[in-house]
């Protein structure tokens, strides 16, 4: 069994406007539809928790897509306490040795071969795994008055996509220990670095965009208009 967690209790401020990011449309769906979709078409997942916001009236009231379970309960106001609600809130049989799968709502683009990739490596991986790929720029360091101070190595160094597959009651500890310690972690393996554990990288598609600005929406739409 392998459930998904979606943290979608945030406004998306970075993107600007009044309709938080998870909600905006490509291909006349709005984007948590398609990464719900992603996650909920694989053979291995059972179902989903969605994190909302407390006063969220736009989540449209899906209760099952592919024909499986899609839960929801009030998120935080920081990623980290949402993905800590859902985990909480998850159904009483999923185990702690559970396979759980993170994924940003406003990621709709994952394709199914990267996340069977990330189910194996994560299964055979006690620490579990993420998406991510190889920075491949050149990287500058800036100064205060955003000119170059210098030029940074970029080996072995990877951006960190989403999903991150983790064992349930590992991941929860470790967000429960960043909390406790007032510590925002920026992602889900931050907090399992945290705690002395070392995910494996799985390399992803370049195409598994995350949606900040609306230069990105606009390339998720033609990304997913012509799959």
């Amino acid at each position: 069994m392998i459930w998904a967690v979606i943290p979608a209790a945030g406004r998306g401020s970075r993107f600007g406007g009044e309709t938080p990011k998870q909600y905006l449309e490509i291909a006349g769906r709005p984007l948590i539809a398609h990464a719900l979709d992603a996650l909920l078409s694989h053979p291995r997942v059972a179902g989903a928790m969605v994190a909302l916001s407390k006063n969220d009236a736009l989540w449209p009231g899906w209760a099952n897509l592919h024909g499986k379970p899609v839960l929801r309960c009030v998120g935080g106001g920081e990623r980290a306490d949402s993905v800590l609600a859902a985990l909480q809130a998850l159904p009483a049989d999923v185990g702690d040795d559970t396979l759980v799968l993170v994924h940003d709502a406003a990621r709709p683009n994952l394709r199914s071969e990267d996340l069977d990739r990330l189910i194996a490596a994560a299964s055979a991986h006690a620490d579990g795994a993420i998406l991510g790929a190889p920075v491949r720029d050149t990287l500058k360091r800036a100064d205060a008055a955003a000119h170059i101070a210098a030029t940074e190595p970029r080996e072995r160094l990877w951006r960190a996509f989403t999903p991150q597959a983790f064992r349930r009651g590992a991941l929860t500890a470790a967000l429960e220990q960043a909390q406790a310690a007032g510590i925002v972690v920026t992602d889900e393996a931050m907090a399992m670095e945290r705690t002395g554990a070392h995910p494996a990288l799985v390399e992803g598609r370049e195409d598994n965009l995350k949606v900040t600005t609306p230069a990105d929406l606009a390339l998720a739409s033609y990304l997913i208009s012509n799959r």
